[in-house]
This record gives structure tokens, C-alpha cells and sequence, in this order.
């Protein structure tokens, strides 16, 4: 049980796994400011062509069916959003990331100490050995 308990809080703990927590997190915020934005701005200004509110709009099959057309439309829209803003995000971080990367990459070889070629070695070796004989 204990191995079982260390090997749970190490994949726990892992970077993937607080990243996709924080990822989960936001995209619930943004869900939330996309629905407004869908509910309160857009659906409004296409309701203004069907003269009511868009997320009402169907099609009337029978007395009692009709197909939900302008909520499927609202759906669409917000998942194209979300996705979008999603995209921006994760963009935006890779980018970070990649920079904060190329600056640690340029930062570890300007403070790496420059080491003698494999020429200069050998040489030393060579005239180490002449000196011995």
C-alpha cells in the first residue's frame, strides 16, 4: 500500500498533471465569459434577422417536434470560441515556454567553461610521453 500511495503522489505531482488541473481551471472561466459572450451579445444581434431570441429559433416538424436550431447553432458557436481562446492560450504559453527554453539553452553555454579540444589532449599526452623517455 505504501509503494502504491508513493506511486500515486509522484504521477500526482508530475508537471502534466498540475498543468492540466490549472488548464481545467481556466477553461472553466473562459466557458463561463464565452457562454455570457454567446448568450448576452451574439445570440441578440442574430436574433435581430429572426425578430426573437436565436436560442428559441426551430423548426416546427410536427404539432409537437420541432428541431432546436438556433440553441445546436448557439452550441456551435460556443465550442468554436472556446476552442479558439483555447488555442490563444496554449499559443501563448508554448511560446513563453519556448523562449524561457532558448534563453536557458543560451544562458548554460555562455556559462559552460570552454574545455581543451581533443587536439590540444592529445598533444599534452604526446609530449607527456616524450618527457618520460
Amino acid at each position: 500500500m505504501k509503494k502504491f500511495l508513493g506511486e500515486f503522489r509522484e504521477f500526482a505531482l508530475k508537471g502534466n498533471v498540475m498543468d492540466m488541473a490549472v488548464g481545467v481551471i481556466i477553461g472553466g472561466a473562459f466557458q463561463s465569459i464565452i457562454t455570457a459572450l454567446i448568450e448576452n451579445i451574439i445570440n441578440p444581434l442574430i436574433g435581430l434577422v429572426f425578430q426573437t431570441d436565436f436560442s428559441n429559433v426551430a423548426i416546427k416538424m410536427t404539432d409537437n417536434v420541432s428541431l432546436g436550431i438556433g440553441a445546436f447553432i448557439s452550441a456551435v458557436i460556443n465550442f468554436i470560441l472556446m476552442a479558439f481562446v483555447l488555442f490563444c492560450i496554449v499559443k501563448a504559453i508554448n511560446s513563453v515556454k519556448a523562449r524561457a527554453e532558448k534563453l536557458q539553452k543560451k544562458e548554460a553555454a555562455a556559462a559552460a567553461p570552454a574545455g581543451p579540444t581533443t587536439e590540444q589532449l592529445l598533444a599534452d599526452i604526446l609530449k607527456t610521453l616524450k618527457e618520460k623517455k
